[in-house]
């Protein structure tokens, strides 16, 4: 497989879970969000071509508030062969020479995948430097990864998912690419149930153990991010000064605790951040 994107300098971060309701879009836009505010140039692709809640934010934010500096965003459509497997080819080879065109004009490129498994899906994860699965604090959620036993909480077998992502090392290694960096967002967290906490722990250390992945904290479930939806908005919105005499949300102290989280979750990701920052 031909792999473009990372050899041209840019850093790849693909978020991909095949189960919805995660948090994923929410958990990309803040992080495209902070990096443009960091002065990185940076781009998405939006692979989710129903739903496309990615898209639809950075649209909002663009028609609501159009003194922000624009973001791109694009949506690869389908294809329209008859032919399933020739339009799988035309799909990953197009997408292959989009990741590159933004990989040459921006630092960071997003890909957002849908919650399903799609032969675009598997590419964009092939093509990440970094990839990221955003993670329900839920056993049922983590089934997707690997099966638990009920008495130690221990990765028994690993899942088709699983594998997905040691193919994608492997087609990596082969182009003689860095390694993939997998990274395991634990969001939508709760306050509640501190034993179920405790147990998703033991058996997340054990798949970091066992995949060489590694897993970090992502956002708590909040309401702030359903209200900020509509404007195209993030938590790092909330203090901007392009934004005086908007009306937005008075500034509480659990949104002082999600832009902390946000904070945390960056630094956790560990991205190239020293390189050149856009002008």
């Amino acid at each position: 497989m031909t792999v473009s994107g990372a050899e041209q300098g840019s850093h790849c971060i693909t978020f991909v879970n095949e189960k919805g309701g995660t948090g994923k879009s929410t958990l990309a836009v803040h992080l495209l969000v902070s990096l443009q505010a960091q002065g990185h140039g940076v781009a998405a692709v939006d692979l989710d071509t129903r739903q496309r809640t990615l898209s639809r934010y950075l649209q909002n934010r663009q028609q609501y508030h159009p003194q922000l500096p624009a973001v791109k965003v694009v949506v690869p459509p389908p294809s329209e062969l008859d032919s399933r497997v020739e339009a799988t080819e035309q799909e990953c080879d197009e997408l292959r020479e989009l990741v590159g065109e933004l990989a040459r004009d921006h630092a960071f490129v997003i890909i957002d995948c849908p919650g399903s498994d799609s032969p675009r899906s598997r590419l964009a994860m092939t093509l990440a430097n970094t990839l990221v699965t955003p993670l329900n604090d839920s056993f049922i959620d983590l089934d997707l990864l690997g099966q638990v036993e009920p008495e130690e909480f221990q990765v028994k077998r690993l899942s088709f998912f699983t594998e997905t992502v040691w193919q994608a090392r492997q087609q990596r290694a082969l182009a003689k690419l860095p390694a993939l960096d997998w990274v395991i967002a634990r969001n939508r967290l709760t306050m509640l149930d501190a034993r179920n906490k405790r147990r998703m722990n033991a058996a997340l250390e054990d798949l970091q153990g066992r995949m060489a992945c590694r897993y970090v904290p992502g956002l708590a479930e909040r309401v702030i991010y359903r209200e900020l939806f509509p404007g195209g908005l993030t938590l790092v919105d909330l203090a901007n000064p392009q934004l005086r005499g908007v009306s937005m949300p008075r500034m509480t102290t659990s949104h002082l605790a999600a832009r902390q989280e946000l904070r945390n979750f960056m630094v956790a990701l560990n991205l190239p951040l020293d390189g050149p920052v856009s002008g």
